[in-house]
């Protein structure tokens, strides 16, 4: 007889809650993923002035707030046509990488590796070893990563005025001209964080990771040196292995990334001939490489309490709460986006498929999409941005020119669409007389961690979710395991918490 249980999750950046059907070996057979919090952040952009929402959009979030600020700008922008100098794309870059750098590193040491080092997992020979450096807040490594990232955001502060929720990106550029000072000290930081991470994450310099580009050279990376194999790289990879997490999480299998990080024009960083962003947009499927167009996005809303209307492009689909507890088939206030019509994945393994990054695509015809497979791709993420920081850093203040006036904001419509730190982040906006008549905002969670669709076919993560062995109904650690492989943030995705359902309990059924 099949079993039910309910349970909320933390460590997701707000308040999820998965419910689980299993089979009497334990296995997940159907999963539903809700998200339990109402913001209306659209909503309480309506009726604003045009510029509003690069003061308000960044608290969506306190942990990708300059994402947030920089969709709203390119929105802007993309309006009434705005030019935005070299200098200044270089800089809005530094400073959404520098955001991407911390999230990274806190999310997979003080949100994921934590599940690593819970008593279940007491078989692996390297449990120990992972206790000693993932245990929450005494953990050797989760001292070191609190330590070192916090210096990564002085970055943001030093260009943007502060971190989180700055406002310093406006159409056209930016607010406020780095000094040659300002520029050394960033580069200081820069040069830091960089002997830190190749030290202590990777156990070797990012010129020599570059080199791995299949899964036979990252077995005979991890044998080459001690320095490898007791790095944190080197020890997730052991320790995930033993776990069986390379064969765990499957998910959709396909992928989407919108782009992110213009390339200024005079740029010597070195990037695929034709290439416009340093990340680079495009649909996966059936594993093969497909033009990203944001035309073929449409929001689903048969299992959401975000509204009634039918699946409408986020230009024309409204948020309005709809929940009077009789509403039968929905059970989450998150949208379900979906891209021609299907379920997609999105986040640094995206964005490495998308990238056809050699290393990434052996592994995944090899052994497919899997939890280890969602938290490499996101720990060597600094490989590239890191190098392209400091081409740009030294590139930047060469022209000194920051802005360009654009026009006025009066009436129009447009979209704003880059990478937060968990994937694809799109604005839609629309004013009249300088008033913001219509706002709507995709983050990536909205995408991973949606509700059915209209199709009631699962999500992302509801997908991935199908499969798991539960040892124990009343701690189901491996579901946890699974979620936070995405990376989830809730306070961007929904848009009450059920008072008569305290989180916190789990029940079984």
């Amino acid at each position: 007889m099949n079993k039910t249980i309910q349970v909320p999750l933390n460590r997701v950046e707000g308040d999820l809650e998965i419910r689980a059907e299993l089979d009497d070996d334990g296995r997940v057979t159907k999963a539903w993923c809700a998200g339990t919090l109402f913001r209306g952040f659209e909503r309480i952009m309506l009726g604003r002035g045009a510029l509003d929402g690069l003061v308000l959009t960044p608290r969506i979030c306190g942990i990708c707030s300059t994402a947030h600020l920089t969709a709203a700008a390119l929105a802007l922008e993309h309006i009434v046509g705005a030019v935005v100098p070299p200098d200044a794309i270089r800089i809005r870059n530094l400073a959404l990488m520098a955001e991407h750098l911390q999230s990274d590193l806190r999310h997979t040491f003080l949100m994921f590796a934590v599940d690593l080092v819970h008593p279940r997992f007491q078989t692996s020979d390297l449990w120990d070893e992972a206790v000693q450096r993932w245990a929450p807040l005494r953990g050797s490594t989760t001292v070191e990563v609190l330590r070192e990232t916090k210096k990564v955001l002085e970055i943001i502060a030093i260009v943007g005025g502060q971190w989180p929720h700055s406002s310093f990106i406006v159409p056209g550029g930016i607010a406020s001209v780095p000094s040659s000072g300002a520029l050394q000290q960033c580069k200081h930081l820069l040069r830091g964080y960089r002997t830190w991470y190749e030290r202590t994450i990777l156990g070797c310099t990012i010129e020599r990771w570059q080199g791995v580009r299949s899964h036979g050279e990252l077995a005979a990376w991890l044998e080459e040196r001690p320095a490898h194999r007791d790095s944190e790289l080197g020890l997730l990879l052991r320790h995930g292995r033993k776990l069986g997490l390379n064969a765990a999480g499957r998910g959709p299998g396909r992928f989407l990334s919108f782009g992110a990080f213009d390339l200024p024009p005079d740029t010597k960083l070195r990037v695929p001939m034709g290439a416009r962003q340093l990340i680079n947009p495009g649909f996966v499927k059936d594993n093969q490489v497909h033009p990203f167009e944001q035309e073929h996005i449409a929001e689903h809303l048969a299992h959401s309490w975000a509204g009634n209307q039918a699946c409408e492009h986020p230009a024309q689909g409204l948020t309005r709460p709809y929940a009077t507890g009789a509403e039968g088939e929905k059970y989450s206030w998150a949208k379900a986006p979906r891209y021609q019509g299907q379920v997609v994945e999105t986040g640094p393994l995206a964005e490495a498929v998308v990238a056809q990054s050699p290393l990434f695509i052996d592994l995944l015809e090899r052994e497919g999409v899997s939890v280890l497979l969602r938290v490499l791709a996101r720990l060597v993420r600094a490989v590239e941005l890191i190098p392209a920081m400091e081409c740009w850093l030294n590139e930047a203040g060469k022209h000194n020119e920051f802005y360009i006036p654009p026009p006025s904001l009066l009436h129009g419509s447009g979209y704003g669409l880059t990478h937060a730190a968990r994937g694809a982040l799109g604005h839609w906006i629309a004013i009249e007389d300088s008033r913001i008549t219509h706002y709507q905002v995709i983050p990536p969670t909205t995408w991973n961690a949606s509700p059915r669709d209209n199709d009631s076919v699962p999500g992302a993560i509801e997908q991935a979710l199908v499969g798991t062995r539960v040892e124990d109904p009343s701690d189901p650690i491996e579901l946890g395991v699974v979620v936070r492989s995405f990376d989830p943030c809730l306070v961007c995705t929904v848009h009450t918490v059920n008072r008569e359902q305290p989180l916190g309990r789990i029940r079984v059924g």
